[in-house]
């Protein structure tokens, strides 16, 4: 969910775009969403720590500029840091009342971190995913990921059939949306309904997904010549 190829879609020239950022900043360095801009610049060039800098800069001008704090967070996921990852994103929801986002990654961190040491752990976290995903989509009720990643995580709690109704609203949302076209396919291997699961495997690989190979090996058998 968490987006780690920020600055993908910058200006041809990037190293010019970066230096009418920073000259910018030299007249008015005040300006949070300059400095916001020259970190997703930064990032895009995969120069980290100086997009952290800019980062925090941003975050000092403006507190309220939640993207920031969801860009901290990815680049701690980066580095494999969850926790770090969690509080920022917790933060972007603090910043803006409401902001989808930081509610959909504090669900996906939670549901990476459950590891089957602690059942009693793992379900409170997997419930806590859970809440967070629905107040996403309370605040973006457009937003697929929210719907896929609650569809996994009902799937982790046993939920088949809710876990199914969750992706079938993704893909209600962006038919294309190919992991909701995989998350199916399990879901309805385990329901039975194995035509439905052909489907959607299908479907998946034509959308772009590398469906594992242990579903497509489930479901060759039943496949008609």
């Amino acid at each position: 969910m968490i987006d780690a190829d920020q600055g993908k879609n910058l200006p041809k020239d990037a190293d010019e775009y970066i230096a009418k950022l920073k000259t910018a900043l030299v007249h008015n360095d005040e300006c949070g969403t300059t400095h916001y801009n020259l970190a997703v610049a930064l990032m895009g060039k995969q120069e980290f720590d100086a997009a952290e800098k800019s980062l925090h800069d941003a975050i000092d001008r403006s507190p309220t500029l939640a993207e920031a704090y969801v860009l901290l967070g990815g680049l701690c996921l980066q580095r494999k840091d969850l926790e770090g990852c969690y509080r920022f994103n917790q933060r972007a929801t603090k910043a803006r009342a409401g902001f989808a986002e930081g509610y959909g990654n504090m669900a996906f961190v939670l549901l990476q971190l459950i590891d089957g040491k602690d059942p009693k752990e793992d379900e409170e976290k997997m419930d806590k995913a859970i809440k967070n995903l629905k107040k996403a989509i309370i605040h973006n009720k457009n937003f697929v990921q929210a719907f896929a990643t609650l569809g996994t995580a009902y799937f982790m709690k046993g939920l088949v059939k809710e876990g199914i109704k969750a992706n079938l609203e993704a893909i209600k949302i962006q038919p294309e949306f190919p992991i909701a076209h995989n998350n199916l396919a399990v879901g309805y291997l385990e329901t039975g309904d194995i035509d439905k699961a052909i489907f959607h495997c299908d479907k998946a690989e034509a959308f772009g997904f590398e469906v594992p190979q242990k579903l497509k090996d489930e479901l060759a058998p039943h496949r008609k010549a």
